[in-house]
């Protein structure tokens, strides 16, 4: 899987080595291109970090990349699964993955090609892809507090929860699941919702079951409240009755994730300034403000994390080399 550096350049580095990522490498590797995928944590970190026993919304067919088949034991595929998945995606394709290697940063050289800075090195090519998605970023609440050991705004599994008091934030499909699962394994669950009641899309297998336990009181519920303060055994709502005050060992912040905009902004790549925050790029290619540089996966779609999934992007890969393929002629010789 590993690829020595070399001084030579590349005709493609790509920045992000999940679903799309290795898609991209998949296309690259077809059309005869000088790869590189670089990997600032595992391979698909993202799905690595999903939580142990999460079940994807999708079947494993719309998961599939690079002519794969991909069989799961049930209807939908699992994280175990999709791991397992990937790895051999990667294995059956041999593609040139560097894993635990972060991009520091990325500059522009005076022929046109880019240097890729790294925690290990640089890589020199002629164009770039990022595809570093937004699950590793989380929103913050912005409170005091909110450093605390006790704050998770990644959820794993629901044993360490078991006989705890638990505060679950937020109401669409993360909170309901984590609400319902810790709640299921022994924990005394209570939720802070933001607004006037739980997310109307939240799965439709999910939703009346949380609806249920709050109406019953089984799970407690402050809608229209925020977390003002975290402390080290209690935490701070604002409430429409004013604060409350509740005894707390964990605060499981699910209040969804957004694109590392910091590491976008340190690259060079200009971000929409509308409500979505979208990163400025070409619709039909998928280029952004740089030259040569471009967008792909769940990125594309900046603070609307809902829009676009594993199972709509897998076709980015084959956008972005086709336009890089009709580039090639004028690059001439590395």
């Amino acid at each position: 899987m590993q690829k020595a550096q070399q001084e030579s350049i590349y005709d493609l580095v790509i920045i992000g080595a999940g679903p799309t990522g290795l898609c991209c490498a998949i296309d690259a590797k077809k059309e005869g291109l000088d790869y590189l995928v670089i990997e600032k944590g595992v391979l698909v970190n993202s799905i690595f970090h999903f939580p142990t026993n999460m079940t994807f919304f999708s079947t494993s067919l719309k998961l599939e990349i690079g002519q794969t088949p991909f069989i799961s034991h049930g209807d939908k595929a699992t994280r175990r699964e999709a791991l397992e998945y990937y790895r051999r995606v990667c294995e059956s394709w041999k593609l040139n993955v560097k894993l635990y290697e972060e991009v520091t940063g990325m500059v522009r050289l005076q022929d046109g090609t880019y240097e890729v800075q790294t925690t290990k090195g640089s890589y020199h090519s002629r164009a770039v892809v990022v595809s570093t998605g937004f699950y590793d970023t989380p929103r913050m609440m912005g409170v005091p507090g909110e450093d605390l050991p006790k704050v998770k705004h990644f959820y794993d599994e629901a044993h360490p929860y078991a006989g705890q008091k638990v505060l679950v934030v937020g109401a669409a499909n993360s909170a309901c699941d984590v609400a319902l699962e810790t709640f299921y394994k022994g924990a005394e669950v209570t939720m802070a919702v933001r607004e006037e009641g739980i997310y109307e899309k939240v799965k439709y297998w999910i939703l009346p079951n949380i609806e249920n336990r709050i109406a019953e009181g089984s799970i407690k519920a402050y809608f229209r409240s925020t977390v003002k303060e975290i402390r080290p055994k209690e935490v701070v709502l604002t409430t429409p009755d004013g604060e409350v005050v509740l005894e707390n060992d964990f605060v499981l912040a699910m209040t969804g994730y957004q694109p590392n905009y910091a590491f976008l902004e340190k690259i060079g790549l200009a971000i929409n300034v509308d409500g979505e925050r979208t990163p400025l790029m070409n619709p039909d290619t998928f280029e952004s403000n740089l030259p040569n540089v471009y967008v792909a996966g769940v990125l594309q779609s900046g603070l609307n994390t809902s829009k676009l999934f594993i199972e709509n992007t897998r076709h980015h890969g084959e956008v972005i080399i086709s336009h890089i393929l009709g580039r090639r002629k004028g690059w001439g010789e590395g």
